[in-house]
């Protein structure tokens, strides 16, 4: 039986992308699998966070977790810090890390080149030239040179290693990824492979991507061109999994649309991509196709689609909602299952330990 693992970090309200593009896919896999989902809450302190939030955070993501339909008796629900094998492992991968290889990963240097490493600017540097900036700051750090953000950290620099251990820690032989995590997993691939090669053994397998559905990046409501995400300062860019029906509707009401009527195939939505994101996001929640959807709403105006798209997002997403809801008035009830969780990621974790040190030479007391 394969064994799978993914994660998401504690950092705000879940939203629809990451219920289209990682829950909806693990809620299946898991009847198929032996299913590892983590709470990845180490990643999450890269950058500063609130230590209270943090933890309300975790439980907020561990009810989405359930509510969408990870059964707890099936898969394994647990927060990483709470396994130290992933800290311990993600150490000793990183000795068989090429710092090259780091330097061209391209999250580390779209999140330092927007600031999020601590880039500030004076109030008196203008749009255009902090853009410019951004941008030589992310050639830099994609280039490879030394010259990093000032504020950035360690942490956010080699938290591909760690990513890369958190699977490999569990010999997952699947991880179901979105098309931006696809260059962290060859990653992970190249260091087990090194880690195999160096020890002459044939340890660690090398995780294969599963990359399902049609929703494998949900973008943004209000600009088609970027990623949906929980840190974009407009609430009305995203659906979080927390929205009432209400609100759901104004925030695709108010998506941003062009003026074309729906078109009858995928390739005339090529230079359409808001068009292209809603047409995306009802084939996913629908179970369906883009080409499909198409089909169906070939010549509608987006005023009829996104009233159909609002009705068929409600009764996805208010079930899920409703039972987040429940769950989180019962906070020790999450608290056991994740501690419940962590004992048996532990047990497993701590089995593969002694053997990655037996191979290694070194000591272990466990």
């Amino acid at each position: 039986m394969k064994r799978i693992l993914s994660g998401m970090q504690p950092t705000g309200n879940l939203h629809l992308g990451n219920y289209l593009g990682a829950l909806k896919n693990w809620v299946k896999l898991q009847d198929t699998a032996d299913g590892y989902f983590c709470i990845v809450d180490l990643h999450a302190i890269t950058t500063p966070q609130d230590p209270q939030k943090l933890k309300q955070a975790t439980r907020e993501t561990a009810a989405a977790y359930i509510a969408a339909g990870i059964d707890t008796h099936k898969s394994t629900l647990f927060v990483q810090s709470a396994v130290p094998a992933h800290c311990e492992l993600s150490w000793i991968l990183s000795v068989h890390t090429p710092l090259g290889q780091l330097n061209r990963m391209t999250q580390f240097a779209e999140k330092a080149g927007k600031g999020k490493a601590g880039v500030k600017f004076h109030s008196d540097v203008t749009p255009q030239e902090q853009e410019e900036i951004q941008k030589k700051i992310r050639k830099i750090v994609v280039d490879g040179s030394s010259i990093i953000p000032p504020n950035a950290n360690l942490g956010l620099f080699a938290y591909p290693v760690l990513m890369a251990a958190d699977i490999l820690i569990y010999k997952a032989t699947h991880v179901p990824v979105g098309e931006d995590q696809k260059q962290h997993l060859e990653l992970t691939r190249d260091v087990a492979s090194a880690f195999n090669s160096a020890y002459d053994v044939k340890y660690f397998p090398l995780p294969e991507p599963q990359i399902l559905g049609e929703a494998t990046r949900v973008m943004s409501l209000r600009d088609g061109t970027k990623k949906m995400s929980k840190s974009e300062e407009s609430d009305n860019s995203r659906i979080n999994l927390t929205d009432d029906a209400d609100t759901i509707a104004v925030k695709i009401r108010k998506a941003k649309t062009d003026t074309d009527s729906l078109p009858g195939s995928v390739d005339k939505l090529k230079n359409r991509p808001e068009a292209d994101n809603l047409v995306t996001i009802y084939a996913a929640l629908s179970d369906s196709t883009r080409s499909a959807v198409l089909k169906q709403f070939e010549g509608e105006q987006f005023s009829k689609f996104k009233k159909d798209l609002t009705d068929l997002a409600v009764a996805k997403l208010l079930p899920i909602t409703t039972k987040m809801r429940q769950l989180l008035a019962e906070p020790a009830e999450i608290d056991k299952i994740l501690i419940r969780g962590a004992e048996h990621a532990n047990a497993l974790t701590q089995k593969h330990m002694r053997e990655i040190k037996e191979i290694i030479g070194l000591w272990s007391i466990m």
